[in-house]
């Protein structure tokens, strides 16, 4: 099966709908996402309103997470809180219902898939974790692969049993082997932080056991502009570029 695996859209609707053009045109069985569907971007109900019509299963980020618990708005930086503040007042009663809906992790496929950390943190970042609890995690986890996002940042952490190996995800195709388990960040759609304006994205084939990382380009300049229009920080308009 190719499985497409997209995360941390935020609101960014034109940089979404690009990476649905891409998927549509890759021979995809299956998508999936990993959450903060919402929160910096301009258009949060027009993104959930499209996942809902495309019948993406989506778990829970950290962004979402504040809809079901507002107390966690104190987590955030202030621009960020500002951000989500806007936020609930553009999203729909429905839409609030719809996220309230979601999973912390979805197992398919014989793949994990959670926001920021396994088993099923949608808090906590990689650059958090301590080598020996990476080593807890793998020898716990069942799966012999697992899907994050949170950091926008693409990296692949393997794990041989022994030895922990992080390395950057660079564009393309990495070939994958089986003995061997990992943690794959495949980067954000909406508000990449990899260096790379380009929206990212993951095409994981799990037959011939390899991920193709996928750059997409869209016009950065029009949601600049809806973010600077909705009152939004202009922090998160900036850096897009």
């Amino acid at each position: 099966m190719r499985i497409a695996v997209i995360s941390d859209i935020h609101g960014n609707l034109d940089a979404f709908q690009q990476v649905l053009i891409d998927i549509d045109r890759s021979n995809i069985d299956a998508l999936l996402c990993l959450g903060d569907n919402i929160g910096y971007g301009p258009e949060p109900e027009a993104v959930i309103n499209l996942i809902r019509e495309r019948g993406i299963l989506s778990v829970m980020g950290n962004h979402e997470f504040t809809v079901k618990d507002r107390k966690l708005l104190d987590w955030f930086n202030p621009a960020a809180r500002q951000s989500l503040q806007k936020t609930f007042e553009l999203l729909s009663e429905d839409s609030v219902q719809f996220i309230l809906g979601l999973e912390s992790y979805l197992v398919r496929f014989g793949g994990r898939f959670v926001h920021g950390f396994p088993p099923d943190s949608a808090l906590l970042y990689l650059f958090q974790i301590p080598k020996h609890e990476f080593h807890r995690v793998f020898n716990q986890m069942s799966e012999w692969i697992c899907f994050v996002g949170h950091t926008h940042d693409l990296q692949i952490i393997e794990f041989d049993g022994r030895t922990l190996i992080h390395t950057p995800l660079n564009e393309g195709i990495t070939n994958l082997n089986t003995d061997t388990q990992y943690i794959i960040n495949i980067g954000s759609v909406g508000q990449p932080r990899d260096g790379n304006n380009k929206a990212k994205y993951v095409i994981w084939d799990n037959s011939n056991n390899y991920i193709n990382v996928r750059f997409i380009p869209y016009d950065i300049a029009i949601v600049v502009n809806k973010i600077i229009a909705a009152g939004l920080p202009k922090i998160h308009a900036l850096r897009l570029w």
